[in-house]
């Protein structure tokens, strides 16, 4: 059986049993977060194409998904930003159509959102989880570290667009890293952008795994409590 785009079944902190779509090359990103567990990106670009051939990574899947494995999801996540790859839409629809009883789930930074192309390509996947990391520029270059031209704005301009585009599920996801975007003045501009946005479900994330950087550790169930307390209606991510 061909793993090659494929991962899992693994137990998801968020996603329960959840088999993962790897659709990018190992690090091509569109970000270059600090605490990324894939490592740092080593192709920093918003270039939309067909990193790997649609017609392989279909019949990857279709290969394990004939076995009926037991899933709450099938998560495109993994090497990079799977919103890159033009043929999202085609392999979302390939698994809808010939396996819809499984849902699909895309987990993405949000930075290709405002495009038509993207929405159009995650229109049938039952649930997206976009990731909003800062609000502020210079924090936001401090965590996320963009490709030129991406701003808080254009994330949150996408997070907008794909609330009032998309039919399925939206959970955001906050990442909080200590001593950079969880001082006062940020998290409440993390509660007025969630109030505006108006999703319901909100995620606060923290490191798990090793990290780009070294410095960036883990943090204190406590710790996180305490932001979530002030972010107020969110849910805390914890080690399966």
């Amino acid at each position: 059986m061909t793993r090659k785009y494929w991962y899992g079944p693994v137990q998801s902190r968020r996603l329960g049993r959840s088999l993962g779509v790897d659709v990018m090359p190992l690090k091509t990103c569109s970000l270059d977060c600090v605490y990324c567990e894939c490592g740092a990106t080593n192709s920093l670009t918003l270039e939309r194409k067909e990193y790997f051939p649609i017609d392989e990574i279909i019949g990857s899947l279709d290969e394990i998904l004939k076995e009926k494995p037991d899933l709450d999801f099938i998560t495109f996540a993994g090497s990079g930003e799977p919103t890159l790859h033009t043929g999202l839409g085609k392999i979302i629809s390939f698994i809808k159509e010939k396996y819809p009883h499984y849902k699909v789930a895309v987990l993405t930074n949000a930075t290709l959102l405002n495009d038509p192309a993207v929405i159009a390509d995650i229109e049938k996947a039952d649930l997206v989880v976009p990731s909003l990391d800062a609000v502020s520029a210079e924090i936001f270059e401090k965590i996320n570290r963009p490709v030129k031209n991406i701003t808080p704005e254009t994330i949150i301009s996408g997070i907008k667009n794909l609330k009032n585009s998309f039919k399925g599920d939206i959970w955001l996801e906050i990442f909080i890293i200590p001593g950079i975007n969880d001082q006062d003045e940020e998290l409440a501009l993390f509660k007025d952008t969630i109030n505006k946005l108006g999703i319901k479900k909100v995620q606060l994330n923290t490191l798990d795994r090793p990290g780009a950087v070294d410095w960036l550790k883990p943090v204190s169930k406590e710790y996180k409590e305490k932001i979530a307390s002030k972010l107020g209606n969110v849910e805390i991510v914890n080690r399966v």
